[in-house]
């Protein structure tokens, strides 16, 4: 159970319920998440948040299956499951397969293993790396 508990729409106050309206308009759906309900209780964090997804989730150079995979992989190695289901979700939707996501595993995975191997031998970054573009 979320700490504060969640806040329903019909419980909402009127400032809340349009950062819910504009989720549910800008996400075509007709149901607000969890997350979305347990930041509620601080309406100046939900519109903040919510405004900051808007930004950084709309589309740009990246296309929106690359972004929902990258919040993916992100949340998977910080263990968020609850991000880990959103943003399955959402990348499910923006057309990730299932191979997809394995691939997509197996690169963070990989990742995670050999960043850990690169600070615990604390390798010396090479000049090349840094002078490439």
């Amino acid at each position: 159970m979320a700490t504060l508990g969640l806040v329903e729409y019909a419980d909402a106050s009127p400032e809340v319920r349009a950062i819910y309206d504009d989720i549910m308009a800008v996400r075509k759906t007709d149901w607000i998440n969890n997350f979305w309900k347990a930041l509620a209780h601080d309406p100046k964090t939900l519109r903040r948040t919510w405004e900051s997804i808007k930004e950084i989730m709309a589309p740009g150079a990246l296309d929106p299956l690359m972004k929902e995979m990258i919040y993916l992989a992100v949340s998977s190695t910080n263990q968020c499951g609850y991000c880990i289901a959103s943003h399955t979700a959402g990348a499910r939707k923006a057309g990730m397969t299932d191979e997809m996501f394995a691939e997509l595993m197996a690169v963070v995975g990989m990742a995670n293993e050999t960043n850990r191997l690169v600070s615990g031998y604390q390798v010396e970054i090479d000049e090349r790396f840094l002078t490439t573009k």
